[in-house]
């Protein structure tokens, strides 16, 4: 029996790569898109059993042309401006390449003849303010989100169910909340904070760690964790039904920093930056992944000090 194809939009992104790499593991063939000028760092090692197409997700013909022509089993859908933050600086980009992007590809995908599962992979930011606010989140909170990341990938959720509603395009939405690890990029708040510890061991920063709000708690998960549920979302989930992957846990955001500080033998000091704050943010998230576990067998692996430690390590690596 044939392998299943994989196609993945954003492969050479933190994720995307992590995604790859899962896929391949599990013995699925994997083609994805990359950006024109994105560099396939992430992608060191596997880039040779990839079939990797560079395109621009705004170009909804091109898009078409080669979806026809890969004609994959399956699509996850994983490319996006990634940054809440630089979001607020970046809104048009952010609306297009999150939304209109999405919009294309859900076009494009039409086209594919046997197409299986459209794994849409969207975030907890969706959500944006609730009350109370420390509550619980399941599949079925309303969303109102805050942020231009929140809100296109809330309409970019929305137009993916109704692609299933209206044309029975076979959509899962994977609502994914904070996961970190090694390979991601430095405006996300662990490896900035695991970067600063890892240039100040280094000699190349002052020993202070520059750091925005610490109060904030975030349910976190290793990105590892995160992309096999998207694997098991595309082999088990069903279609039209949003599935969360989160750890059930809210941690602070300064509980996060002393734990990597402890994992350093330098002497370190911690200095609030005001202009790491953002100007509408989320006090707390915390999610139930109990859906996923009863009908994709998705559980946690990696512990939050294992994905800090990882997350360190490979800093000091890349800061060597």
């Amino acid at each position: 029996m044939k392998s299943p194809l994989a196609y993945v939009t954003g492969i050479a992104g933190f994720a995307g790569s992590y995604l790859a790499e899962e896929l391949l593991a599990h013995g699925w063939r994997v083609a994805g898109s990359v950006y024109d000028t994105e560099a396939l760092d992430n992608l060191s090692g596997i880039e040779s059993k990839l079939q990797l197409e560079r395109l621009d997700i705004l170009n909804p013909d091109r898009i078409r042309e080669h979806l026809q022509a890969i004609n994959p089993d399956y699509i996850f859908h994983l490319a996006a401006l990634a940054s809440v933050g630089r979001s607020f600086e970046m809104e048009r980009a952010t609306y297009r390449v999150n939304f209109e992007g999405t919009v294309n590809l859900l076009q494009g995908a039409r086209s594919c003849a046997g197409l299986k599962k459209l794994v849409m992979v969207s975030s907890a930011d969706a959500y944006g303010v609730f009350r109370p606010a420390a509550k619980l989140l399941t599949e079925t909170q309303p969303l109102n989100p805050i942020s231009p990341y929140g809100i296109a990938k809330a309409a970019a959720e929305q137009t993916a169910l109704y692609y299933f509603r209206q044309f029975g395009l076979p959509v899962c939405i994977a609502r994914a909340f904070n996961h970190s690890g090694p390979r991601q990029r430095d405006d996300f708040v662990i490896p900035s904070f695991a970067k600063q510890i890892a240039q100040i061991e280094k000699g190349k920063q002052e020993p202070v760690i520059h750091v925005g709000d610490l109060t904030a708690r975030r349910d976190l998960s290793d990105v590892r964790d995160i992309v096999r549920g998207y694997r098991l979302v595309a082999e088990k989930g069903k279609p039209g039904q949003v599935y969360q992957l989160c750890s059930g846990r809210s941690v602070a955001i300064k509980q996060v920093l002393q734990t990597l500080l402890n994992q350093s033998s330098a002497k370190i000091k911690v200095a609030t930056d005001p202009t790491r704050f953002r100007k509408s943010d989320i006090p707390v998230l915390r999610g139930s992944s109990r859906k996923a576990g009863r009908e994709l067998g998705w559980t946690l692996r990696y512990t939050l000090k294992t994905t800090l430690s990882d997350t360190l390590n490979w800093w000091r690596q890349t800061e060597a």
